[in-house]
């Protein structure tokens, strides 16, 4: 393939083409600024770890404009739909089909989106497949995954650069917990602020921001995880409870033990939306993750424009939590009065998860726990403070 514009740096070909994007997309433009862009001699094609995206110099030289509009567009959709940290765990079980499932994900849209007139033009080798039109990455790789199982697969990258793919695992594990959520409060702000952008500017294309925002993954999984990483006791041995699996056999040997942790806060709005089958969904996950993490007592918070009813159940009860329950409020979401009532009644929380639709009168309180939102059907709504899960009641 000749090379393209010899004139230029890979660079500032690389720069030309995001300012040709960026007046069809502003958002696109914005989350490429989240992160950095290099180009170097190293990197035999292109890749992102979710937040930074790398180019090989000799690779961006191959590519014509239009091939280069799509691959700057095909790194950033990466990074918009989060696929690096979504979908860590597909790629634990196989990384090539987990980057090649993201890769149909996105290559449909992109070509769709930015195709017609020859704007953005897939490089030689890229994956597209119009039998995957509508799905999610889970489900185009399982069907992968059930065609190709473990088997060797080939050498193709999803964007038609080669190589093992461009979705680089390993440094998207690298990412602190910290850095994570910085990094999708950046993104977030930048698909928002480029759709508005691109709202005001006549005849620039706007992106489907609720779908770049809608959940992906099961929220069950974020659930257990933040509760497991903050509400788990100390596991340590001592020979005051000899095991009794070794004493039998005449040897004294120490046991393990879990010390018990404080207190979890449960609190769910009042609302309409929060009700029936999502309640009832969270509650029921609640009361599987406390027979794991073994709170020393679970105090359930039912909230509108102040806290309506308080639940306390010790460890002896949690195994009929989610049926014991009763519910109670209704009116207005004021979030503020749930911090509120902890600090009025000194409640030292390990932790507080709370369940909501996001629609909050007066902001979204002030914090000193560890705290996980659970939003449901409002994928719009970011909390400035604490760890979210976004989930649709249609999910659950």
């Amino acid at each position: 393939m000749p090379l393209w514009s010899n004139e230029l740096t890979a660079e500032q070909r690389l720069s030309k083409a995001l300012i040709a994007i960026m007046e069809r997309a502003p958002a696109i433009g914005g989350v490429a600024m989240v992160g950095k862009r290099v180009v170097d001699e190293d990197t035999p094609t292109a890749c992102t770890d979710g937040r930074d995206e790398w180019y090989g110099r000799a690779f961006v030289a191959k590519q014509s404009d239009p091939q280069l509009r799509y691959l700057v567009i095909h790194e950033v959709f990466h990074k918009m739909y989060r696929h690096p940290i979504t979908w860590r765990d597909l790629s634990k079980k196989c990384p090539q089909i987990a980057n090649e499932a993201c890769d149909y994900h996105i290559n449909l849209k992109i070509t769709d989106e930015f195709g017609s007139g020859g704007f953005a033009i897939m490089p030689d080798g890229g994956l597209y497949d119009v039998r995957f039109r509508g799905m999610n990455v889970k489900q185009i790789f399982d069907i992968l995954w059930q065609e190709n199982g473990d088997q060797p697969r080939s050498k193709q990258g999803g964007s038609g650069e080669g190589g093992d793919g461009d979705i680089d695992w390993e440094k998207a594990k690298e990412l602190t917990k910290a850095e994570e959520a910085e990094l999708d409060r950046e993104i977030d702000e930048a698909i928002r602020q480029g759709d508005i952008v691109a709202g005001k500017m006549k005849g620039n294309k706007k992106l489907d921001v609720d779908d770049l925002l809608k959940p992906k993954v099961n929220w069950r999984d974020p659930l257990r995880e933040f509760c497991v990483d903050t509400c788990r006791g100390a596991s340590y041995s001592s020979y005051r409870r000899p095991n009794r699996r070794y004493l039998q056999q005449g040897v004294y040997m120490p046991s393990g033990v879990t010390d018990m942790v404080g207190e979890l806060v449960f609190a769910a709005d009042t609302s309409s939306s929060i009700f029936g089958r999502p309640l009832a969904m969270v509650l029921a996950e609640m009361q599987s993750i406390c027979t794991m993490v073994n709170p020393s007592r679970v105090r359930i918070l039912y909230w509108d424009t102040e806290v309506c009813k308080e639940e306390i159940y010790m460890p002896e009860d949690y195994d009929q939590l989610s049926k014991s329950t009763k519910p109670k409020g209704g009116g207005g979401t004021d979030v503020r009065c749930v911090p509120a009532y902890l600090r009025a009644n000194n409640i030292n929380a390990q932790a507080v998860i709370v369940l909501t639709d996001g629609d909050l009168w007066g902001g979204w309180g002030e914090w000193t726990w560890p705290l996980l939102w659970c939003i449901l059907d409002n994928p719009s709504k970011m909390p400035p403070v604490g760890k979210v899960i976004h989930t649709n009641t249609g999910d659950m």
